[in-house]
């Protein structure tokens, strides 16, 4: 995955599945090369590319962020910068809203089919409202139609927070690989933190750290 040939990158999925971990992980992993991360949460102002601009720009991320994140004004705004990233070689990670939150993408749809993309639906089997396949499935359906885009693959993202296990991961397997068969798209990776709660046997497992902002 982190090897793709695409240049734009956008990570979608349903509320609360860990779509800005995976995709801070995967700018991380992309900043050699040369990446840039854009935070288009224009939904959920607690969890939010923003709140990693220091560990990104440290690493050599260019972070293009809406101008009142992480204030108290709460004004969803898309950054003029944002256009760059369609006539820059950077690898270009797309941080989107949950659910209705990618209609923000679709500003961008004839951009982003003209440089061409990898969009990558994030699931997780413990998150309540697609813990079925078929309803992961009916969610994906409406985020594509929200942002006019289609989804290229899947990142199973199966974690119960700091309660995962390599136990936890290995369940959600069959899962993804159920809505996989449900949508035909390819399981691009299982992501993990931490090398101790990947699981053995599983193929393409993305170890990540977790950059995920702690409340408490």
């Amino acid at each position: 995955m982190v090897g793709s040939s695409k240049r734009i990158i956008i990570v979608a999925g349903h509320f609360g599945t860990g779509k800005t971990n995976v995709s801070v992980s995967l700018a991380l992993a992309s900043a050699s090369r040369g990446s840039v991360i854009i935070d288009l949460d224009t939904v959920n102002p607690y969890f939010r590319a923003a709140d990693s601009v220091p560990e990104l720009r440290a690493a050599g991320v260019r972070t293009i962020i809406p101008e009142y994140s992480n204030t108290n004004v709460d004004i969803p705004t898309l950054p003029p910068e944002i256009a760059s990233v369609f006539f820059s070689d950077e690898t270009a990670i797309f941080d989107v809203g949950g659910d209705d939150g990618a209609a923000a993408l679709g500003v961008y749809e004839r951009d982003i089919s003209r440089v061409g993309y990898e969009m990558l639906y994030v699931i997780n089997m413990y998150r309540l409202l697609i813990a079925d396949p078929e309803d992961a499935v009916a969610v994906m359906r409406e985020i594509e139609g929200y942002s006019r885009l289609r989804f290229t693959g899947i990142v199973n993202n199966s974690n119960l927070g700091a309660e995962t296990t390599r136990e936890t991961v290995a369940a959600s397997v069959s899962y993804a690989e159920c809505v996989s068969k449900l949508t035909g798209l390819p399981v691009v990776f299982t992501s993990v933190i931490g090398d101790a709660r990947a699981p053995e046997g599983v193929e393409n497992v993305f170890v990540m750290d977790d950059h995920t902002k702690k409340l408490f």
